[in-house]
Parts: C-alpha cells; structure tokens; sequence
C-alpha cells in the first residue's frame, strides 16, 4: 500500500460521479486558498452585549440573560456560523461556559447567541462569533 493510500484508509475512495459532481461545482481558489466568493465576517463580544471589535459587523445586542442579537451588514442566512466562550481581550482566563449560534428570526443579517454555564443554566458570557459564507 502506498504511502498516499495508507493516510487514506479509514475513508472510502469516492465514485467517479462524486469527483465529477464536486468538479463541477468547484469554485476556484485565489493565490491565498479562499475562493474569491467567500466572505469571513467575525465579532468579539462583551458579556454585556457591547460590541468590542468585530469585522462585517454591524451592531450585537444582550437581549436578555445568556441571550444576544449580533448584527452584520450582510445576508448571512446561508452561512456557517461558529462560536466560542471568550475574554473580549488578548490575555486572561475565560470563565467556562457552552454557547450555541443560529440566525437569528426576522433578521437575516443576524446571528442569535445563547450563552450557558457549564452545567446548563443560562448566564451571561463574552464570546467570539465568525460567520462564513
């Protein structure tokens, strides 16, 4: 077995279909490996709400307990949203805690952020969201 084939082991070979398929809707790449259709829009929150630096971002929102509007200037219903527990600066210790990310209803530009304890319970934490398109 070769060495290319050996990395490759766990997965199945793909069909000539699926190449094909994939091939067709490829969107090619610029010079830095992002196709020249994608957008990266990101923002970094305060457990308050307040906005502390962001790109493509408009506006963020604490609506209530554990619960936050963020606001971008584009159309992000299609997009992949992520994020994550953490300080609104570059050094320090973040308190634990989950989030979970979705668009938010009625507004297509905005994301709905719930932020939580470690145990569950809803609760006020800063965190970092990235949008990709």
């Amino acid at each position: 077995m070769s060495t290319e084939s050996a990395k490759h082991a766990d997965q199945p070979a793909p069909s000539a279909r699926d190449v094909a398929e994939a091939a067709a809707l490829l969107v090619p790449a610029t010079s830095a490996g992002m196709p020249p259709t994608a957008q990266l829009f990101w923002a970094v929150v305060a457990s308050n709400g307040v906005l502390n630096r962001g790109f493509g971002v408009v506006s963020s929102t604490r609506i209530a307990v554990g619960q936050y509007q963020v606001v971008f200037s584009h159309d992000v219903t299609r997009s992949a949203y992520v994020g994550s527990i953490g300080l609104t600066g570059a050094v320090g210790a973040s308190p634990s805690g989950e989030i979970a990310v979705v668009g938010r209803f009625g507004v297509p530009n905005g994301v709905f952020v719930q932020t939580f304890t470690s145990a569950g319970a809803a609760a006020d934490r800063a965190f970092h969201l990235t949008i990709s398109s």
